[in-house]
């Protein structure tokens, strides 16, 4: 009955709505569910401050006579709890600031540590006859750690919360509108943030510039290097500058970060108002350019980024006719797995486009997306997918 009272404690505080009253609820819920079982009674909790510890909880209006409110950082008892993280004041003449008039006989506190990244709390309650104390201290520390990890997740998933609010602004609110074409671009992270990235350059005379990439892995380590090389692109992206100058010194950039074992896939292209399109492909997925009934693989042209200090790379050419279609992706799309284990096939893309070449960018891409969900059952992404539709319009 103990230990299942005791996961059902836990599972309420790992599900348990968080806010101003989280901790509250918890010493309330630990005194209610184990009161009689444990002999622990007034809970109550104490919040660093820059001067010590001070009384939060109970509330204004409902504080016991003789309860201490504030509590110094050179307090005995407080250090006692600090270093261990949970103890038991059963010596007379320990407990200190937290001992307090009561109606029982006998009364020894009894305090536990928990805190966030950003906090500490002190919860402290008194424990009267017929206490035990591997029952105690077993409760005490289950729940002290079920609480810090709880604090801490929040934490991080706040903070992937804002890395991902921060991708999301650096990858472009909506394609450029470019006289002559018909863009869409749509991705999709596998996590709360992801490792796939693309973006648009604009230049002189309509002509535009853009690359899509693919961060090896995914989730933060990955989100990080698409910072880097948005960043680093945007920086460094001239029409007048040699194409494959500035990749090559990207790909210097990324094999000097920290993230060193990291690399990515990079397809970059500069398109002019003609339809001449010039690219470089740095190990990425090959792109399909549908040009009628003529299907053209734009092959890598080099290795990918971040793998050597120094790489060999060469811009390459494609022409785009009135009509045609470029579709570019990244390997989350390949890599969507159907029921029987199988891959997604290039195959599939290409039957879809064919079918749809007098759609529009939007329609073929969310096309393409549909059959891809579906193909693998509507079931979470494995990997980031990333498509960008690229058509030559009258």
């Amino acid at each position: 009955i103990f230990y299942r009272k005791l996961d059902y404690l836990l599972s309420k505080i790992g599900k348990e709505k968080s806010g101003e009253d989280f901790l509250f609820y918890i010493v309330t819920k630990l005194e209610q569910t184990f009161g009689d079982d444990l002999s622990i009674y007034d809970g109550r909790i104490y919040q660093e401050t820059n001067m010590g510890f001070e009384l939060i909880f109970p509330i204004e209006g409902e504080i016991r006579d003789g309860l201490v409110k504030k509590i110094s950082l050179n307090s005995k008892a407080l250090m006692s709890i600090i270093k261990s993280r949970s103890y038991i004041f059963d010596n007379p003449l320990e407990g200190g600031e937290f001992k307090m008039q009561s109606s029982f006989e006998y009364s020894v506190p009894a305090g536990l540590l928990v805190h966030s990244p950003e906090n500490r709390w002190v919860f402290v309650f008194d424990l009267k006859s017929g206490w035990v104390r591997e029952e105690i201290e077993f409760c005490m520390n289950a729940v002290r750690r079920a609480i810090n990890y709880r604090l801490f997740s929040e934490a991080v998933i706040s903070e992937m919360q804002q890395a991902a609010r921060i991708q999301q602004s650096l990858l472009p609110a909506a394609p450029p509108i470019i006289p002559g074409y018909d863009i869409a671009a749509y991705s999709i992270p596998a996590e709360l943030v992801g490792g796939d990235l693309y973006d648009f350059y604009l230049f002189e005379n309509d002509e535009f510039g853009f690359c899509l990439g693919d961060a090896s892995g995914h989730g933060l380590p990955a989100a990080l290097m698409v910072r880097d090389v948005v960043t680093g692109l945007r920086m460094g992206v001239e029409k007048h500058m040699k194409m494959v100058h500035t990749l090559k010194k990207l790909n210097e950039v990324i094999y000097r970060g920290a993230y060193s074992t990291s690399f990515i896939s990079l397809f970059f292209a500069e398109l002019e108002k003609n339809g001449n399109l010039f690219y470089a492909n740095g190990g990425h997925p090959s792109p399909l350019l549908f040009n009628g009934s003529e299907v053209i693989e734009l092959q890598p042209t080099g290795l990918i980024f971040g793998a050597f200090r120094d790489i060999d790379l060469h811009r390459a050419f494609a022409h785009i006719d009135i009509g045609g279609v470029l579709v570019i992706f990244t390997d989350g799309i390949l890599e969507r797995k159907n029921k029987d284990d199988e891959f997604y096939s290039v195959t599939e893309i290409e039957k879809i486009v064919k079918a749809n070449l007098t759609k529009s960018a939007k329609e073929i891409l969310e096309l393409i997306f549909d059959h891809v969900e579906k193909f693998g059952n509507n079931s979470k992404w494995e990997d980031d997918a990333t498509i960008m539709i690229i058509k030559r319009i009258e």
